[in-house]
């Protein structure tokens, strides 16, 4: 299925209407989970390090995979504040002086810029904790779910996902790397956490097996799509637009998809992802998968 016949069957779904909803429901909750109780200026760092920003894409997957597999609303929006923190912690620590030493993340400051790289550490610490805490309340959720949705996160955000990402990417500074080696990296330190929001959305419900696999088939493919797009802006857009620093893969001779397959090879490559993203749904059977394909239309989209 070609990115334009995925476009034409979500041509009766206003994904304007659907995002201000949604969205909505995800600052609220956020809000009211954020770092209410943390001592000594914690809530602070972690509120700033959340809120004001950010396009909330995971969260945004969560609820759409939920909605898709007729699953428990509450369930996936505590799913979708869990894995939008865990997303959250990771800017905070790839932004540190050790890691990427950046000062610039959602058009402000970064947090260890704001507060000190120690808060930035502690701050992050407690985002990942809270993340795994959103997933296990006293009730309003089995345990069963909740055991699995735990799961789900910290696959994606350990050594088998994020953090094995990020290790590989630090290691590759400078070097060469083919597409594989490209892919396989950010397979982990980026597409992992979109492809388990996805998951978890899916873990809110029930459906059979086909689908689960269709539905992390297609979120495999947003994932990697999600990060071709960033390495195309991060040529191409200026800091402003992107709200943090432009041009700093070249800065830092990292690999990227436009260093190894060109600006034009990079969009293609987008764009066949993107009608990937699109089978995979037409191949889950599911009745209605609009806002999903939706969004993978706005990743492969957007301009920041």
């Amino acid at each position: 299925m070609s990115a334009l016949a995925g476009a034409a069957v979500a041509h009766d779904f206003d994904l304007g209407v659907w995002l201000v909803d949604r969205l909505a429901r995800v600052e609220a909750a956020l809000e009211r989970f954020l770092g209410i109780d943390a001592p000594d200026g914690l809530g602070e760092a972690m509120r700033y390090a959340v809120q004001g920003g950010g396009k909330r894409l995971r969260p945004l997957l969560v609820l759409a995979a939920c909605e898709a597999v007729g699953g428990q609303p509450g369930a996936a929006l505590r799913a979708a504040c869990a894995v939008e923190l865990i997303h959250a912690y990771s800017l905070v620590h790839d932004d540190m002086p050790c890691m990427d030493n950046d000062v610039l993340r959602r058009g402000k400051p970064t947090v260890h810029v704001q507060f000190g790289e120690a808060q930035a550490l502690l701050a992050g610490d407690a985002l990942q904790a809270l993340a795994f805490e959103l997933l296990t309340p006293d009730d309003g959720v089995d345990c069963a779910t909740q055991a699995r949705l735990c799961r789900l996160l910290a696959r994606a955000a350990g050594s088998q996902g994020m953090a094995g990402g990020q290790a590989i990417d630090l290691a590759h500074v400078g070097k060469p790397m083919n597409e594989a080696a490209l892919r396989r990296m950010h397979a982990l330190k980026t597409g992992a956490l979109l492809q388990a929001s996805v998951e978890m959305g899916a873990a809110c419900g029930a459906c059979d097996d086909a689908a689960l696999q269709a539905l992390a088939r297609y979120g495999a493919a947003i994932g990697l799509a999600f990060q071709v797009v960033d390495d195309v802006l991060d040529v191409t857009q200026d800091s402003a637009t992107l709200g943090k620093t432009a041009g700093k893969d070249a800065a830092q001779d990292k690999p990227t998809y436009v260093s190894l397959l060109g600006l034009e090879g990079a969009r293609a490559h987008a764009d066949a992802l993107l009608a990937q993203a699109h089978a995979h749904l037409a191949a889950s059977g599911l009745a209605d998968t609009r806002a999903l394909a939706a969004l993978a239309d706005m990743v492969v989209r957007r301009t920041h």
